[in-house]
């Protein structure tokens, strides 16, 4: 038996589609059975399972199953919950791999497949190897059992083992997705007042899309923490696997600034520790890192890849500015909205200041958001390269980890390829607005040189 995985599907660091279209249940076993192989190969036996709510998981879910168990391997199904719950019984139950069934922050048809290997982001060529073993029916054959584990208070349990914060006053933003049931019991377990905004699952997102790093997806969340004059409100993805948050004056706190909050008592604790932010992310942070004694390490966007680099530089804390936050600093090295919510917290009460006022402290930058617009699938790269050349040849400060990130008297522009889509992302920073529109006429005034022009 044989089966071929749309390569469309197959992205960097995950299996991910429209349902119904491109990803259906065949894919979904045809994952489990590759899945399996992989796992037997390196003498495991077992993984894990979890999965979102939206609507098409439990049908992936129990195909992917029936993948996985028909390939020889033992399924542990912890059920319906967050992609960072999943990670924890990866990391807990004595397993040999993890897939969670989820579409992420994605639109509502999307669905996909997250996993982990003993312990270690699953990603690149490995998502490719998943294709070309479905693709020749390079499969091992078995006859796996299939059994259940409820892990989410044991979850919430270790979310809390070392928290030791005061009475806070704060809104909570499922917004509708899998976070919401962690989210409830945190709120009973933690100090202080709790507002609880869009909790129940549904898989249609009725309130609001859950991406917390689009600032018009955390309105809700700013009109609750200013209607009732809470200290800060945090918000999350459809998987819980990124945060969004809300200081007490409205305003939305950027991920890369709350891993520069995040960071200081982690330093505190490992002195001199290098810690690791996606290309996107503010000079603010490098600075801050710099400041307090540790190793501002810039890295390439995209969770497998800073969960890889962690493990490399021995890194106790990273972030992306999509809102994915990083802590091997007593956790388990993966990406956890909820255990990020709860470490402010614990920044806050161990200063005695509010969200707001850490913001406030650090150095003050203007900045465009992330702006992603679609360019010709053909040319995506090419594009960038093009750039890169022109940059190389003007002897343009250009770093080059991913895509180009240039620095000039202003401040620095990024321009990148999409690992996942056919998309360019253009992001700016600078002192002032006056140089910030300089910058990015710089940027337009590239892209122009390539035919490209960048959508107002």
């Amino acid at each position: 038996m044989t089966h071929r995985l749309d390569p469309s599907i197959l992205r960097e660091y995950d299996v991910r589609g429209p349902v119904g279209d491109r990803l259906g249940l065949g894919d979904a076993y045809a994952v489990g059975r590759s899945f399996a192989t992989r796992v037997r190969r390196v003498n495991g036996r077992s993984v894990a399972v979890g999965r979102d709510g939206r609507l098409s998981s439990p049908d992936l879910e129990a195909a992917l199953v029936r993948g996985l168990s028909e390939g020889g391997v033992d399924v542990v199904r912890v059920g319906l919950g967050p992609t960072p719950m999943l990670y924890y019984a990866e990391a807990t139950l004595g397993v040999d791999g993890g897939v969670q069934v989820t579409g992420s922050h994605n639109p509502v048809h999307h669905n996909g497949f997250k996993l982990k290997l003993r312990h270690q982001s699953f990603f690149g060529p490995d998502i490719l190897d998943l294709a070309r073993l479905a693709a020749a029916g390079d499969w091992t054959s078995g006859s796996g059992s299939v059994g259940e584990a409820e892990i989410c208070d044991a979850y919430v349990d270790r979310l809390l083992v070392h928290h030791r914060g005061r009475p806070f006053r704060v809104a909570w933003d499922a917004g509708n997705g899998a976070a919401g049931p962690v989210v409830e019991r945190l709120a009973t377990r933690l100090p202080g007042e709790h507002r609880l905004l869009h909790t129940r699952i549904d898989g249609r997102f009725p309130n609001h899309h859950p991406d917390p790093s689009v600032e018009a997806n955390l309105a809700d969340l700013r009109r609750a923490v200013l209607e009732y004059g809470l200290d800060c409100g945090f918000a999350f993805d459809g998987d819980g696997d990124r945060i969004g948050a809300v200081d007490g004056r409205g305003r939305a706190v950027r991920a890369d600034l709350l891993l520069a909050i995040l960071a200081e008592p982690v330093l505190r604790d490992r002195p001199g520790a290098t810690v690791i932010a996606d290309v996107k992310s503010s000079a603010a942070l490098f600075d801050r890192v710099e400041a307090l004694g540790g190793r501002p390490l810039m890295w390439k966007s995209g969770h497998s890849s800073i969960k890889s680099k962690m493990l490399d530089e021995d890194a106790p804390v990273a972030g992306e500015l999509s809102g994915h936050i990083f802590f091997a600093h007593r956790w388990y090295g993966f990406d956890d909205a909820q255990y990020a919510a709860v470490r402010l917290l614990e920044v806050m009460a161990e200063t005695g200041r509010p969200l707001a006022e850490l913001v406030d402290a650090l150095p003050r930058y203007v900045s465009t958001p992330e702006l992603r617009f679609p360019v010709d699938p053909i040319r995506r790269l090419r594009i960038v390269d093009e750039v890169i050349d022109r940059l190389k040849s003007q002897g343009a400060e250009v770093d080059l980890v991913d895509g180009a990130r240039v620095t000039t008297p202003d401040g620095w522009w990024l321009l990148r390829a999409s690992n996942t889509e056919a998309l360019l992302t253009v992001r700016a920073e600078a002192r002032d607005d006056a140089a910030l529109t300089r910058l990015m006429a710089q940027v337009d005034a590239e892209l122009a040189a390539s035919g490209v022009t960048r959508p107002d």
